[in-house]
């Protein structure tokens, strides 16, 4: 898929060496068609790796997609060059006008703090209500899920026992929602996060549909609303080494974190994970811009269609 994003983009260089097609803005505007207007609101403290992350994995499908990269306004990023971004991202309130036919609010690591205590929560909300009247279809990540089915249907995040980190092996549940197109009946999926929410709670709600799930790691993949509202509690996004260096990174700060599970050969944090979930991972990102925006959304880009 040609993702276009800005010419200066440090992930446009990485994607490229990947054999990634990444349309530059000059090419993108001499192109007769109308992109797919994307936004991704990036909570994650690494901002540039999430960014290559996800545009990693929408890039397998033909459609030409326009990224919007949003940040809040209410919290200072500590982690990413305040340099990167006042260049390549918009606070929501330059684009709260606009309408987008999908929209990504990424997971973040605030999951053991209540959503009311976490700083840009009032800004958060503002941005779900927003979705519900300007985006054709949001997709939610992990902590995000969270907080979308906390704000959308009342759902309470629970505590874990310990950390759930690793790559766990998910069931389909009904292969019959595009959604889920294409995907074989098990498939694996990371998992970083030390909440969840319980599949009762999910499955009490009407509204909410339950398509993917593990024994071990619980409800991975949840829709509502025929797909304007789409929540993944895990991180199909992750590339072959961020499970590694988060593990490391706690690790060398004597945090208790175990061995993610089914990811190092042996368990020899020494050797290199086996990458086991990218198949899976671009089929549910192609599936939800196929289905749940590009078939969905009007031409003329004029709002939420119901």
């Amino acid at each position: 898929m040609p993702i276009r994003v800005q010419n200066e983009l440090p992930a446009k260089e990485i994607l490229e060496r990947e054999n990634i097609f990444v349309m530059d803005e000059y090419r993108a505007v001499h192109q007769d068609i109308r992109p797919i207007q994307i936004g991704l609101l990036n909570l994650m403290p690494l901002k540039q790796d999430t960014e290559l992350q996800i545009l990693r994995s929408m890039s397998n499908t033909p459609l030409q997609v326009d990224v919007t990269f949003v940040n809040v306004s209410s919290h200072e990023s500590k982690n990413t060059a305040t340099s990167h971004l006042n260049q390549f991202y918009v606070p929501f309130e330059e684009i709260k006008e606009k309408k987008f036919d999908g929209f990504i609010i990424t997971g973040a690591p605030v999951e053991q703090i209540e959503f009311e205590e976490v700083d840009y929560w009032d800004e958060l909300k503002e941005i779900m209500k927003w979705t519900k009247t300007h985006v054709t279809s949001t997709f939610h990540i992990c902590w995000g899920a969270q907080a979308g089915l906390y704000y959308h249907y009342g759902l309470e995040k629970v505590q874990l026992e310990q950390k759930l980190f690793g790559i766990f092996e998910h069931r389909v549940k009904n292969r019959k929602i595009p959604l889920v197109r294409g995907f074989d009946d098990y498939f694996m999926a990371p998992h970083s996060r030390h909440t969840t929410i319980p599949k009762d709670q999910i499955e009490s709600d009407e509204r909410l549909t339950i398509l993917a799930e593990s024994e071990e790691a619980g409800v991975f993949l949840v829709m509502a609303e025929d797909g304007r509202q789409i929540f993944v509690m895990g991180h199909p996004e992750y590339d072959r080494m961020t499970l590694h260096t988060e593990y490391m990174r706690d690790k060398e700060k004597g945090l208790p974190i175990a061995l993610p599970k089914n990811y190092y050969p042996e368990d020899d944090c020494e050797r290199r994970p086996v990458l086991s979930w990218r198949s899976h991972a671009n089929d549910l990102y192609t599936n939800w811009l196929n289905y749940y925006v590009y078939q969905i959304t009007p031409y003329d880009l004029m709002g939420t269609p119901f």
